[in-house]
């Protein structure tokens, strides 16, 4: 396990992903370095020999392994890896992207990052144009990198995607298509052997891949750890409790509610689908109904995703009408599309909730300037998730992490 140059783990950061991925890259860069200087450690005592002579000798074997005539970098220190690639992307003004590789990444396993929710102004072209995105030009110039990666002769080809595309077309209620399943059989036939992703909207995508692996990472560790900053999880001074926004969050929130030892509270909402909900005031929900009690209770809800956020706004004017102290409410991925950060602003100041958490999983710069909002940093996650799968080693802590919340709850209290 090489943890120094050369490494054959790369990252091609297309446009829209690239703030992300710079992130996982720092966060790779830590963990590279604490693990060789661990490992330096442990073999200068174990062969009685100076860190200075360990460091030395494995620049040594890296050289030796290298197809090139050595490594460029000082022999007697710690070389760090480069991980990025060097990739031009051009978007010409018909629409149409190109992807060039810059550098040789044959026989690498190479990490193709992607943020399709990016909505802010991108740099193109060398940062001769700028533009804005939508979700369908961030899906082409990934295929378009995918391919060029291909091309290039990358051994494996994995998608990092904290938001998975189309992931709320994933199953069949008329005369529609299943995009979600659609898009995944393409990655496939692409050659895309493994692809990484937050909190996926519905399990059913994963059963649309013959050969394709998904690791669906849950932020629930990192969530808890900022509402621990807001709340007494102990009890002792405030009553928590969990509350599912609709049915079809239940298991989420009771995953919350038996990690944290906290009743469980579910809102169900009758809605009227002939309406198409077109920002946050008006939704298609007609009346609501709370099966549980949270009267001199702090709310806490949690969901995947948020888009105009007219869902989650009179659920948290429900709770409040209800006598809930706080809301709180936790989104794995704050889209706030149209004018909902206008609507939440708005909200908040008439004292409807008091915080919500989501994660940097999308970039939005807007969201970071409002006192309400809370951003706790997934990168983290992902570099983890990363580094032991190109070392092929068990990501079962990673995937299901409430052992580390139940020690997160014990030292809280």
């Amino acid at each position: 396990m090489p943890y120094s140059e050369p490494t054959n783990l790369a990252v091609v950061a297309c446009p829209g992903g690239e703030s992300f991925a710079d992130e996982v890259i720092t966060h790779l860069h830590h963990m590279y370095k604490h693990r060789f200087n661990s490992k330096t450690d442990v073999l200068s005592n174990r062969y009685q020999i100076t860190k200075d002579q360990v460091v030395k000798y494995t620049n040594f074997l890296n050289d030796m392994k290298t197809t090139d005539l050595c490594v460029r970098g000082n022999t007697e220190k710690y070389r760090v890896p480069n991980f990025k690639v060097d990739t031009e992307f051009t978007y010409f003004m018909n629409g149409e992207f190109k992807t060039e590789i810059k550098e040789c990444i044959r026989g690498k396993d190479v990490y193709i990052f992607q943020d399709v929710e990016n909505h802010q102004p991108l740099k193109l072209n060398g940062g001769k144009n700028t533009q804005v995105l939508s979700v369908n030009d961030h899906v082409m110039s990934m295929l378009v990198t995918i391919d060029a990666v291909r091309q290039a002769g990358a051994k494996d080809i994995t998608l990092v995607l904290p938001v998975y595309p189309y992931s709320r077309q994933h199953k069949k209620k008329g005369r529609e298509g299943l995009t979600a399943s659609l898009l995944g059989h393409i990655y496939e036939n692409m050659g895309v052997t493994r692809i990484i992703t937050l909190d996926l909207h519905s399990r059913e995508i994963v059963n649309a891949f013959a050969s394709t692996h998904i690791e669906n990472l849950h932020a629930s560790y990192q969530i808890i750890r900022e509402l621990a900053k807001l709340v007494d999880l102990t009890n002792k001074t405030e009553d928590l409790i969990v509350v599912s926004p609709d049915t079809g969050a239940i298991d989420r929130n009771k995953f919350y509610a038996t990690g944290l030892k906290t009743p469980l509270a579910m809102i169900y909402k009758e809605r009227d689908y002939s309406m198409v909900t077109q920002n946050a005031k008006d939704t298609n929900i007609k009346s609501i109904k709370l099966l549980g009690d949270v009267r001199s209770k702090v709310a806490f809800l949690a969901d995947d995703m948020l888009g105009t956020g007219g869902t989650l706004l009179k659920a948290m004017e429900f709770l409040k009408e209800q006598g809930a102290t706080k809301v709180i409410a936790a989104i794995s991925l704050p889209f706030f599309t149209g004018n909902a950060i206008e609507q939440f602003n708005e909200a908040y100041k008439n004292g409807l909730f008091y915080r919500i958490i989501g994660t940097n999983a999308v970039y939005h710069e807007e969201l970071l300037k409002h006192e309400w909002y809370i951003n706790t940093n997934v990168s983290g996650l992902f570099a983890n998730v990363i580094t032991r799968l190109h070392n092929n080693q068990s990501l079962s802590d990673l995937l299901d992490n409430r052992t580390i919340i139940e020690r997160l709850v014990k030292r809280e209290q």
